[in-house]
């Protein structure tokens, strides 16, 4: 039987590291492969992110001159900061790129894979547990499909890890000092200012705080509440002079409204509830929006090794936690704060929306540390039982993560994929455009297309000035003769000069845009969360 002292030997801890090691170099080859040309092209709201960014880096200001924005107002809605502010951090090293967009994207997926490979080496207190968690974390599709593209969700795994990774520090100690209230209450404001989600799950984490409450730490407890709700004053105050600004969004996609009596509120709140946590969603068909941005459609979000590992850890935490109050009381968190992810996502129309749902991944990888931790134990009985159920499941999940790889990439240049994130705008739209001498370039979109974004970010790519594009408002009809990029559907009398749905340069003649929109045809919606509709 193995000595105690064997498990912390130098020989194991370098073995260790260097596995350890080897699932970081596997994580970066897997999650740059490829990149930026999948996805193709970039999405709508890529775009008014990067180009918000760049504004930020170069001039303090946004698309709309206003100086360091709380939030940045975009198609009618409003993106939330600490994305935007990190890549117009990127963007002063390197400039304005979509591979300097991506990478940030691509290594905050990273990050998040680490940090949660550490929190399971703390959690089990065995180092072969990190590379373990850190591999099933890199090879999770939900987090790989969030690390590629531009969007502020991709950062909200990371700042999940990086919330229970202080939880767990505060708990062990047993002390909360003021410095355990500070770091807390910042990763819970990460949490609160980087995903609109954020705003709900951010408030229920900090209440769940209160499993920990003791005689002892429970004025600590207080402390990181108090610290916390001093870091959302700037939310409140920006709501209070903005009246609506930050709940529009909300009340439009929500099935709350005041006419619902209570128990058809809650009613319809166990629906949507029980129905983000369909199982064959999560382990087979994925996101049911077709048109979800973040995700192949009808592809696996998590790998079934996982889930099985996330059920036997939940069990085995609450076994074995309940030994001692502060490992009870981790546990009960972990599970509490599973089940508060889910409840944002509830309070909207949509099922399983996997961007609104991004903190689940993490909870349920944290889950299998405790799984991992039983199958390595040296001194158990069946040990050679556990060690094949060990190889067995990691064999698994490295096989369906190379599945979903193949898929992912042999999905690059799919049509819808193609259409979604406009991948021709840059050659077949703007650059026949920019080439014509005439001057200005007039931008004319149909309601609920914001076509502009992409012409004044990828004409920054070309060092084209912003001064070279008019926008027009909804009503106006640029001047006989003018050349416009334009995403409505018809415009009488215009010669085509190229055309790639829903973008159409075009060089216009006579006629009126107010007689053409008598008959409008009707919008193609698009939702600043990462998803595209037809009607």
């Amino acid at each position: 039987m193995t000595n105690l002292k064997d498990e912390h030997s130098p020989q194991r801890r370098r073995t260790a590291a260097l596995v350890f090691l080897a699932v970081v170099v596997l994580g970066v080859v897997l999650y740059t492969a490829d990149m930026p040309g999948n996805p193709p092209g970039f999405y709508i709201d890529e775009s008014s992110i990067a180009y918000n960014a760049h504004l930020i880096a170069t001039t303090g200001s946004d698309e709309h001159g206003t100086s360091w924005p709380l939030f940045f107002r975009a198609f009618g809605d409003y993106k939330n900061p600490v994305y935007v502010y990190l890549l117009a951090a990127l963007f002063r090293l390197t400039g304005p790129s979509i591979v300097a967009a991506r990478l940030l994207s691509v290594a905050l997926g990273l990050l998040a894979a680490l940090a949660l490979g550490l929190l399971a080496a703390r959690l089990t207190k065995r180092r072969e547990a990190a590379p373990l968690v850190a591999l099933s974390a890199l090879l999770t599709p939900w987090l790989f499909e969030l690390s590629r593209v531009v969007i502020e969700v991709a950062l909200y795994p990371l700042a999940v890890a990086l919330f229970l990774l202080c939880v767990h520090r505060a708990a062990s100690a047993g002390r909360w000092t003021w410095g355990d209230a500070a770091r807390l209450a910042a990763t819970l404001a990460l949490l609160t200012y980087s995903y609109s989600v954020g705003r709900l799950l951010g408030p229920l984490l900090a209440l769940g705080l209160a499993l920990f409450a003791t005689r002892a730490n429970l004025l600590r407890i207080f402390r990181v509440w108090l610290v916390y709700a001093l870091s959302l004053v700037p939310l409140f105050v920006y709501g209070w002079r903005h009246p609506g600004v930050l709940t529009g969004r909300f009340q439009a996609i929500t099935y709350l409204s005041p006419q619902s009596t209570s128990a058809e509120t809650a009613l319809e709140f166990l629906k949507h509830y029980s129905g983000n946590l369909d199982v064959w969603r999560l382990l087979v068909t994925g996101d049911p929006n077709v048109n979800q941005i973040a995700s192949i459609h009808g592809v696996t979000l998590v790998l079934a090794a996982t889930f099985a590992l996330s059920l036997a850890g939940a069990w085995l935490a609450l076994r074995r936690g309940t030994r001692d109050a502060a490992g009870r009381r981790w546990w009960l968190f972990v599970l509490y704060g599973l089940a508060a992810s889910v409840v944002p996502a509830s309070l909207t129309n949509e099922y399983f929306h996997m961007l609104r749902l991004a903190a689940v991944p993490v909870f349920l990888l944290v889950l299998t540390a405790p799984a991992f931790a039983w199958l390595l134990e040296e001194r158990a009985a069946h040990k050679r039982a556990r060690r094949t159920a060990l190889i067995l499941l990691v064999s698994l999940t490295l096989a369906q993560g190379a599945v979903f790889q193949w898929q992912y990439h042999a999905h690059a240049r799919a049509p819808r994929r193609t259409y979604l994130f406009d991948s021709d705008y840059a050659e077949k739209i703007l650059a026949p455009t920019l080439d014509a001498p005439q001057r200005p370039i007039y931008l004319a979109d149909a309601l609920a297309v914001p076509g502009y974004i992409h012409a004044y970010w990828h004409a920054t790519l070309r060092g084209a000035a912003r001064a070279e594009f008019v926008l027009l408002a909804p009503d106006a009809s640029p001047p006989v003769g003018a050349l416009v990029i334009s995403t409505e559907e018809s415009c009488p009398r215009c010669r085509i000069i190229a055309r790639r749905d829903p973008y159409t340069p075009r060089a216009r003649g006579c006629g009126s845009r107010r007689r053409a929109r008598r008959n409008p045809p009707r919008p193609r919606p698009r939702r600043r969360d990462g998803t595209l509709s037809r009607r």
